[in-house]
């Protein structure tokens, strides 16, 4: 795929995001790796006055090209790809119900068995840091050992893929978890599945990685 039809993409993917409801106004990022760097989208402009060359280029170094500011949140993205050669894609939101779990600091635990969409037994809390700073970022890396998505303590959510076409599936699966668990916590605490069980989903799951 060519930077540009890349471009193009990654804007379809941020309006489809905020469509769904998954995220609102100017709030979230999304990025795509694109040669030695990543596509990145701009800071505070609305996605659907977005044009493909509104999309910010960065490289590994933190260095940016294009005409428009990158989103705050470059360096956690920068640093996903870094850690993680196979991801492809990232997606940060202001997801509701996701982050009504976070300002409660709550992680997401074994209580469905799609939980493993993220790759673990759990989706995992990472602890507040500062919106767009570098302890964010390191918290980010520390939090996503052996998974796919994360909440953000009093933020949102962030999750990853190897290509755009499964970024907001999975971002949406994570969001309906959220609601879900929310919403069983007005009942009661809904028991979890054991470690052994949700091994043996993960297991079924095989080489599924969105």
């Amino acid at each position: 795929m060519s930077e540009n039809e890349l471009r193009e993409q990654l804007i379809a993917t941020a309006m489809a995001m905020n469509n769904s409801g998954l995220n609102q106004g100017t709030s979230g990022n999304l990025s795509v790796r694109s040669g030695k760097g990543f596509l990145l989208t701009p800071s505070a402009l609305p996605y659907e006055q977005c044009q493909p060359q509104d999309m910010v280029l960065v490289d590994m170094a933190g260095q940016c090209s294009g005409i428009r500011k990158p989103s705050t949140e470059w360096r956690m993205h920068r640093d996903l790809y870094v850690e993680h050669p196979d991801i492809g894609c990232i997606l940060h939101a202001h997801a509701t119900w996701c982050t009504i779990l976070a300002c409660l600091e709550k992680p997401i635990p074994s209580f469905h068995y799609m939980v493993a969409i993220a790759g673990g037994d759990s989706i995992p809390l990472a602890p507040y840091a500062p919106f767009g700073s570098q302890e964010l970022s390191d918290s980010l890396l520390l939090t996503l050992q052996g998974r796919r998505a994360c909440l953000l303590a009093h933020h949102g959510m962030v999750c990853f893929t190897k290509d755009l076409e499964n970024l907001l599936p999975l971002a949406i699966e994570i969001e309906a978890l959220a609601k879900m668990y929310v919403q069983a916590l007005q009942i009661g605490h809904p028991p979890l599945l054991s470690a052994e069980q949700m091994q043996d989903v993960l297991e079924r799951f095989g080489s599924y990685k969105p």
